[in-house]
């Protein structure tokens, strides 16, 4: 099956060059990897369906570029829902909330991390839009800390009690569910949970594989915690479920219960072989059985590793806190209790005989035959038969509560299903769904069948860098003729609100593009025009120049011996005058470790002339660009790197708007200054907006994955940050400000070199005092910016 994605970009615009449609096709690639081709159609097919909703383009972008992520986190099968969810939800709130719930379902797939989670978080959101319509918003505006807070049974809980609060009250709606009045906050602390599952998932999964040396499959379950003890852990299609949150349980830490819990349940997996028979059997019954049971599991996972043995027994015997106390159990509980940590402890004695005997028997029939879960099944029995003798019976759910927090509720010891892989065959992992991409030499893909029918959703698709030739091609390569220029992938970045001192989180996309080329010569000629500044530059380089091995005279410690200042030394001590000390030579290597990207703005501003000259201007022909300067002043400062031999990038952006920060790459870190990269800049154009921000943390992005110890960012820009979707002017200041913050904590310093010169009320508060300079007369730009570079890296 073949899907043609200009198909459905056609439903958002007559037009088919959608000024969209690259960043469209690069969320279309990065799902095609995701997603199976039945996956790839309820994609698009929902793209299509929100498309009737006539809510505006921002929704679809949104959808389309924010969708693979969600299915990354928790699967193909939900977007069927979302995109229900989200339709049900247009009859009751507008586009721009739909939008933001949209936008927020990574952040929420990711944190909740089970797709039934998910749709249990869709339904939240829908019987809210009901109660509290103009709740939604504001919700959304702080759905990273709320996520980052309340599992979604505390969500739901929060949720719910404002509604009802604030049932008439439109105001309190917007305040409460914006987390700015003190009954929101109070609620949110009441219901935050102890240890959140999402956070120790990856901790987990190395626990239980470092015991078993395999891998096990674990999920986040949503519970009310309607019991005592919430949810209970569960064992189901092979898979483990864990609560989504753990509280602290008599003093003894959320992920110390969560390590019991997952190796109880990987005890489960592991030594489970066969079910139990549960025909004839009372659920009060079963639920005996299955205490003898885990003690069966436990014992084999502790013979294998008996650290175990203090994990589970710390929990079971930690000492009861004022809270528990006040409970009181009933007589078969406690019961039950005192079995279960005679069962786990040999060295337990119990004041009553019959709980030391059946301890006894068990351990003695687990020595034997421990991997036969019959010894259960008849000690269960027996020990229900002697209880029931002599203590009262009571209702199933008093026995299902029994205070023991990390043992699942075994439904997995009754329906165990030993061929359960092979009936789902290889289709049932998730990993097979997913696209390969794989470089092949020019041969492989030579004498490969071409599979025509095959279109961007194929299941492998066959990448090669090399090129080559047919015999009447004229020096065109087949690259040129059949390939296909390579999508970026969509990198996705966090923005700052200002206004609620929060991030937006993946609000912003940035792609990766290329723009075209032009002679190379153009370049060179620069060197040329600029001759004075060249030789000046050259001085310049002679000065950064790594020196090699240095030596410094007057040291008192050092790596070498002075031997003239020793001579004096020694003079000075015959004539009984107090020498210097200072006798030593310290030895330095002078090496420049610098990376740096040149970072271009390249919006549409920077294609007017300079002095502002208009089309009616006589000398508007022979007068330069603001771009055509900014070409200069970085070819003759990549010369000028170049020429030390320091690593470095030069890079461009603009923007139409979040859904499409477009990022090109005319250099990068690992190219030589050849005529590849200097046809790149030669063919550099202008045009968009300037979202200063997301560039920044993408080009801080490409300097932290370089080994160098100092990083630099320069930016070369006309202007201030601004997009077409952003009003406020203020909004993307504070994020380029907060941009650069996040830059330098992570070990890279930038630094602006503007051309505007009203740029005074806002560059030092995005980059810092000293961080910045002005270039009052833009036609002196290339004489400035090599000093600049000189004075920061030298």
């Amino acid at each position: 099956m073949t899907i043609d994605f200009s198909d459905y970009v056609a439903c958002l615009k007559t037009d088919p060059e959608h000024p969209h449609k690259q960043a469209l096709e690069a969320s279309y690639h990065e799902a095609a990897r995701v997603m199976s081709a039945q996956g790839l159609v309820h994609y698009l097919t929902g793209m299509k369906a929100l498309c009737s909703l006539n809510k505006g383009e921002d929704l679809i972008l949104t959808y389309v570029q924010h969708l693979p992520a969600v299915v990354k986190e928790v699967g193909e099968d939900i977007t069927p829902d979302l995109v229900g969810a989200l339709m049900k939800l247009a009859s009751h709130t507008s586009g721009t909330v739909i939008t933001l719930i949209m936008a927020n379902m990574p952040l929420a797939a990711s944190r909740l991390g089970d797709a039934e989670v998910v749709r249990g978080y869709l339904n939240l959101l829908h019987q809210l839009a009901g109660k509290a319509p103009r709740g939604l918003r504001p919700m959304m505006e702080n759905m990273d800390e709320l996520l980052g807070k309340l599992t979604l049974g505390g969500q739901r809980r929060w949720a719910m009690w404002g509604a009802q609060a604030h049932a008439r009250d439109l105001d309190g709606q917007l305040a409460y569910f914006g987390l700015q009045t003190e009954p929101s906050r109070a609620v949110l602390q009441k219901e935050r949970r102890g240890t959140l599952f999402v956070d120790n998932q990856r901790k987990l999964n190395f626990y239980l594989r470092a015991l078993w040396a395999r891998a096990f499959f674990m999920r986040p379950t949503s519970g009310d915690y309607e019991s005592r003890l919430g949810l209970r852990p569960f064992i189901e299609d092979f898979q483990i479920h864990l609560p989504d949150a753990f509280d602290n349980f008599r003093g003894i830490s959320g992920i110390e219960v969560y390590r019991a819990a997952a190796a109880h349940g990987a005890a489960h997996l592991v030594y489970t072989t066969a079910p139990l028979s549960a025909e004839q059997l009372t659920p009060a019954q079963m639920r005996f059985i299955e205490l003898f049971e885990d003690a069966r599991v436990e014992s084999l996972a502790i013979r294998a590793f008996p650290g175990l043995r203090k994990l589970w027994l710390g929990i079971m015997t930690a000492p009861l806190t004022a809270k528990d106390e006040a409970v009181e159990l009933h007589p078969m509980v406690d019961l039950m209790m005192r079995v279960a940590q005679a069962l786990l402890d040999p060295d337990y004695q119990d004041a009553l005989a019959m709980i030391n005997e059946t301890a006894a028997a068990f351990h003695d029939a687990c020595a034997r035959r421990g991997e036969d879960n019959r010894i259960s099944w008849n000690a269960g029995i027996d020990f229900y038969n002697r209880a029931v003798a002599q203590y009262h019976l009571p209702n199933l759910r008093v026995l299902e509560n029994v205070p023991i927090p990390y043992r699942d509720d075994n439904r997995y010891c009754w329906a165990f299903d030993e061929n359960r892989f092979l009936s789902h065959g290889i289709d049932y992992l998730p990993a097979s769904r997913q696209q390969v991409r794989r470089q092949v030499s020019a041969m492989e893909l030579a004498n490969e069948v071409d599979v025509e029918t095959a279109g961007d959703d194929a299941q492998e698709v066959w990448v090669c860098s090399t090129e080559f030739f047919p015999y009447e091609d004229h020096g065109v390569s087949f690259n040129a003729l059949e390939g296909k220029e390579p999508v970026s992938e969509p990198f996705y970045y966090h923005e700052w609100d200002y206004h609620a001192q929060l991030y937006r989180p993946d609000w912003v996309t940035v792609i990766e593009r290329r723009q075209g080329r032009a002679d190379p010569q153009l370049m060179d000629d620069i060197l040329t025009k600029y001759k004075p500044v060249a030789s000046r530059i050259r001085h310049l380089i002679d000065a950064l120049q790594p020196q090699g091995i240095v030596r410094r005279r007057g040291y008192e410690e050092g790596e070498e011996l002075d031997l003239s200042a020793a001579v004096r030394a020694m003079i000075d001590i015959r004539r009984g005058v107090m020498p210097d000390p200072r006798i030593n030579i310290r030895i330095s290597r002078h090496v420049r470790d610098l990376a740096l990207v040149v970072l271009m703005d390249l919006s549409e501003s920077t294609n007017a002339k300079i002095g502002g000259l208009d089309q009616s201007d006589p000398t508007y022909a022979h007068t330069p660009s603001i771009l055509s300067l900014t070409r200069e002043a970085t070819g003759l400062l990549a010369w000028a790197i170049d020429s030390i031999g320091d690593t470095f990038a030069v890079h461009g952006f603009a923007s139409d708007g979040r859904h499409d920060v477009q990022y090109f790459r005319f250099k990068d870190f690992d190219q030589p200054y050849d005529d590849g990269p200097k046809s790149r800049m030669a063919g550099m154009k202008g045009g968009l907006s300037t979202r200063m921000g997301a560039a920044l943390r993408h080009a801080g992005w490409h300097l932290t994955r370089q080994s160098a110890s100092k990083r630099l960012v320069l930016v070369i820009t006309d202007g201030e940050p601004a997009d077409i979707d952003e009003r406020d002017p203020q909004t993307l200041r504070h994020d380029a400000k907060k941009a650069v913050e996040d830059l330098r904590m992570q070990g890279v310093h930038t630094y602006c070199l503007t051309l505007d010169p009203q740029a005074d009320r806002y560059v030092a508060r995005i980059f810092g005092e000293n961080n910045y300079s002005i270039v009052d007369q833009v036609e002196r730009l290339p004489e400035r910016l090599p000093a600049v570079f000189a004075a920061l890296t030298g």
